[in-house]
């Protein structure tokens, strides 16, 4: 073979290697198997069910997940840093007992909405300050004021339910946006959506936290200001329990103590499927855009087969341990893969 020749065959081989790295650099991308699972999902239930792919009952399941999935938002950037918040369904219930009196006392809707993003900012300020005034792991902090914010609702509730509110405040979380079938929460979702996506991955906020998440003392040393940035966190995340929290009375028109119970680690299990790292570090906003739809629209299809609610539990559970095992299996087999390559085995 001449030397052009040869030369040729080894650029053809080293195009055919580089086409075959980025198409496996494509396919184990948490998103894409994501991706790849919610179409499996949406085939299966199409099939199993002739209810499932109905535009009207497809956009009228937003009802049951949008809220959850809206908390979710704020919850990457507490995780990207390494924390966790395990208070959030308390904070709705604080938020939802101020709506419900308020609203019995004859309060405005913009005055409800306002009263519940305060209180939310609120209870979500005096966990970030707990947390790093005081230097103390997150989760236990959380944990407590966990009971203390639910501690509160039930103490001033009881077992009243809070049934009156202010002709219209049913539209949040029961309406479509008008002229259409889309339901408003579900809009607001997107939307909200949009913005983190752009914040987290188009401005220096956004890199702050991948940096806080892979190293705290690194990014302190090179003058990110770790302890405001973690409140910020904190307080976001409270404010946006405040519209949780307005969505979801306005969704049910009533206002109990048990509002939202185990909403927490539902919410943390959207984040950590969506690819966000439990460590910190490492996630996107699209990923958990998608586990949000998968999840949501996994419950829609099992509800329609009839499924109990410990099934559904077990199978979510299920995809959360998948969710934390398989990006490691997929980072070990990259990094040999890697390797091979290094040394010339591929």
């Amino acid at each position: 073979m001449s030397e052009k020749k040869q030369f040729v065959a080894q650029g053809r081989l080293i195009d055919e290697m580089s086409l075959k790295n980025r198409l496996v650099e494509l396919f184990t991308k948490w998103e894409v198997i994501l991706s790849f699972l919610f179409v499996v999902v949406f085939i299966f239930f199409t099939n199993m069910s002739p209810y499932f792919l109905d535009w009207f009952n497809l956009m009228n399941a937003t009802f049951q997940f949008s809220e959850k999935a809206i908390l979710a938002l704020p919850m990457i950037f507490i995780i990207m840093c390494g924390d966790i918040d395990i208070s959030i369904a308390s904070i709705i219930a604080l938020c939802a007992y101020v709506i419900g009196i308020s609203a019995e006392a004859g309060a405005s809707i913009p005055t409800l909405i306002v009263l519940s993003l305060l209180v939310g900012s609120a209870a979500g300020l005096v966990n970030g300050l707990l947390i790093t005034g005081l230097n103390m792991p997150a989760i236990a902090v959380t944990l407590a004021t966990q009971n203390i914010y639910r501690g509160i609702a039930t103490g001033m509730l009881g077992e009243h339910a809070c049934t009156k509110y202010p002709q219209g405040f049913g539209f949040f979380g029961q309406e479509f946006i008008p002229g259409t079938i889309i339901p408003f929460a579900f809009v607001l979702y997107l939307a909200l959506m949009l913005v983190f996506f752009f914040v987290l991955h188009k401005t220096a906020y956004g890199r702050r936290l991948y940096a806080i998440g892979n190293s705290a003392e690194t990014a302190r040393f090179s003058g990110i200001n770790v302890r405001r940035t973690r409140i910020i966190n904190y307080t976001l995340t409270g404010f946006f329990c405040g519209i949780s929290a307005v969505l979801l009375a306005s969704r049910i028109l009533s206002v109990r103590s048990n509002i939202a119970t185990g909403w927490d680690l539902e919410v943390i299990t959207l984040v950590v499927l969506g690819g966000v790292s439990i460590s910190g570090g490492r996630g996107t906003v699209f990923g958990v855009f998608i586990s949000s739809l998968l999840v949501g629209y996994l419950k829609f299809g099992m509800g329609l087969l009839k499924f109990s609610g410990t099934v559904m539990t077990i199978v979510i559970g299920s995809l959360l341990i998948i969710a934390v095992l398989l990006p490691r299996l997929l980072d070990i087999y990259k990094a040999n893969r890697k390797l091979k390559i290094q040394q010339g085995g591929l």
